[in-house]
């Protein structure tokens, strides 16, 4: 039994590899620089580039199962449909798909439409898959961290509220999901799991949870997208900022809230209730204290 991680160095891949280094799984962690990657005993690291189809093709040889997490970059919809097609080359008929939540609903946020293009293709071409839809991750504002010691939390969430979710349980529910596919005797169906949180989240109310954990007063920085698109602009490319700017909109405009359901599910997959925004924001401010 094998399984082959995409994205293995990133925020969610990292604890996907080392939830899966826990199991009597054989493990492959696909990296650009195996010589300086840094994984749980018994993972291989694999050389590999999602734009390189030769060293995919090799990466995917032998796999049973696949892990595929690509980054929110430019031709992101190029890499993953080169890799879902070497996977079917390869006769891969397990795939857990990392998406993002309302992927199908936000569609002039370019990178929504992008996994949602993906899950297009998933469906089409029949291919035995997990789709994991994610909202925003609560250890996104962990960037934060000078803004809000100086009283200000500057993210535009607006007032609808977003439930954000705790990266640990992304793994976790990541983790489920590859184990029982590559366990399976036989491909299962195609599923979509929402990875929610359980508070709605509005940018008052995230202030007034850090006022609280910080023990100072914080503000909510307000709505205002196109100072957030300036000062973002000035860190990373245009076209991200902007996409960020439109994700951020329709934060504002209809909120980010759990399908019916979707609770329930996460928490019968993580046999716990999934984390709330104040647990982490406890952590994290007990953190910086220290």
């Amino acid at each position: 039994m094998s399984i082959l991680v995409t994205g293995s160095t990133g925020t969610i891949g990292r604890q996907v590899v080392s939830g899966l280094a826990a199991h009597p799984v054989t493990v492959h962690a696909l990296t650009r620089n195996p010589d300086k990657a840094a994984f749980p005993k018994g993972v291989r690291a694999v050389a590999g580039d999602l734009l390189d189809v030769a060293s995919m093709r090799a990466a995917l040889k032998g796999i049973d199962t696949l892990f595929l997490l690509n980054a929110v970059v430019a031709d992101e919809v190029t890499q993953a449909l080169i890799t879902l097609n070497l996977a079917r080359e390869a006769n891969i008929q397990r795939i857990v798909y990392f998406s993002v939540q309302r992927s199908d609903v936000f569609t002039d946020v370019p990178h929504f439409t992008g996994k949602y293009t993906v899950e297009r293709a998933i469906e089409q071409l029949n291919l035995p898959a997990t789709v994991l839809r994610p909202s925003y991750f609560m250890q996104n504002d962990i960037r934060l961290k000078d803004a809000l010691q100086h009283g200000v939390y500057p993210m535009p969430l607006g007032g609808r509220g977003v439930s954000m979710v705790d990266v640990r349980d992304i793994a976790e529910v990541a983790v489920s999901a590859l184990l029982r596919r590559e366990q399976a005797p036989t491909p299962l169906p195609r599923e979509v799991i929402e990875l929610v949180g359980p508070d709605p989240v509005t940018g008052d109310v995230a202030a007034a949870i850090w006022s609280e954990l910080l023990g100072q007063p914080v503000r909510y920085g307000g709505d205002d997208l196109v100072r957030f698109e300036s000062n973002l602009a000035s860190h990373v490319p245009s076209w991200s900022a902007y996409d960020l700017r439109l994700m951020l909109a329709r934060y504002q405009s209809d909120g980010m809230l759990p399908t019916p359901g979707a609770l329930e599910i996460m928490a019968g997959i993580l046999g716990h209730a999934p984390r709330t925004y104040r647990d982490f924001a406890r952590e994290m401010a007990q953190l910086w204290k220290a």
